[in-house]
């Protein structure tokens, strides 16, 4: 190992971590690297993991690892910024060959390093990946006594609201928003074009979809999702994207849209 790092075929990123051939690695290679430079059982916590689900975009700094007791890292090529919670073994899992902590347990994490309205826009994102497990939340909250997230973690649970078994908070909100507004029932999850929709009019040709807190898209699903709204156009149907957002401030204009492309 010493000749392949003084030739530099090896290289170190941090102890226990090396890059074998050119030093340039993906973003998610560090993140492994930062979790194989703790100690066993460490994953990946708090804004680090929220990037990796893809709950926020990507932001320079520390890479936040949760590890139990026991060595230190050493001084790498990038900063580690170490946290000591305890975890439950349910609330730790792998996410692209990376230990990382469950989406509801990054969320609980998130909520003591960020603001609320970053927490809110997380979850958010969470929901529309249909990563969102409320219930999973709530018992994490259960097992946080004294923690400084519990205050912000249950006002986000009374806002979304308990979800209907298999459905995520934003289908509880719009199907609400329908019936208030009394708009016809659509399809829901159904196949259109070989893509899943969230919503349909069959009639109107008309696809709803429950999209991402406008500030908090994950690249790679806004990506798809604008390609495929061309390809539903071209075929005659008509995407409305709705977010929490458009829920809580544009409501009426929202429905107003909608009724229109209607025709009722």
């Amino acid at each position: 190992m010493k000749r392949w790092l003084r030739t530099g075929r090896l290289h170190r990123l941090h102890r226990e971590a090396f890059v074998l051939g050119h030093p340039r690695i993906p973003r998610r290679g560090y993140l492994l690297a930062a979790v194989l430079a703790c100690s066993e059982g460490a994953v990946l916590s708090h804004r680090s993991a929220a990037e990796l689900w893809g709950l926020t975009r990507q932001r320079r700094g520390p890479i936040d690892v949760n590890a139990p007791a026991g060595r230190q890292y050493r001084p790498g090529r990038f900063q580690i910024r170490l946290h000591r919670c305890k975890l439950q073994p349910e609330e730790a899992i792998t996410r692209d060959g990376i230990p990382a902590t469950t989406v509801a347990r990054t969320l609980f994490d998130f909520a003591e390093v960020a603001s609320y309205e970053e927490l809110k826009g997380a979850a958010e994102e969470a929901d529309r990946l249909k990563l969102l497990r409320l219930r999973e939340l709530e018992m994490v909250c259960e097992r946080g006594y004294g923690r400084r997230a519990l205050r912000p973690v249950r006002r986000l649970l009374t806002e979304l609201g308990a979800p209907a078994e298999g459905r995520s908070p934003l289908e509880i909100r719009f199907a609400e928003f329908l019936r208030t507004h009394k708009i016809p029932a659509p399809v829901q999850n159904v196949h259109v074009l070989d893509h899943e929709v969230d919503a349909l009019w069959p009639a109107a040709k008309l696809v709803v979809e429950l999209d991402s807190w406008e500030h908090h898209g994950h690249r790679g699903a806004f990506e798809r999702d604008r390609a495929r709204d061309p390809k539903l156009l071209l075929a005659g149907y008509r995407t409305i994207r709705v977010t929490h957002r458009r829920l809580d401030r544009e409501a009426s204009q929202l429905a107003a849209e909608i009724r229109q492309l209607l025709a009722i």
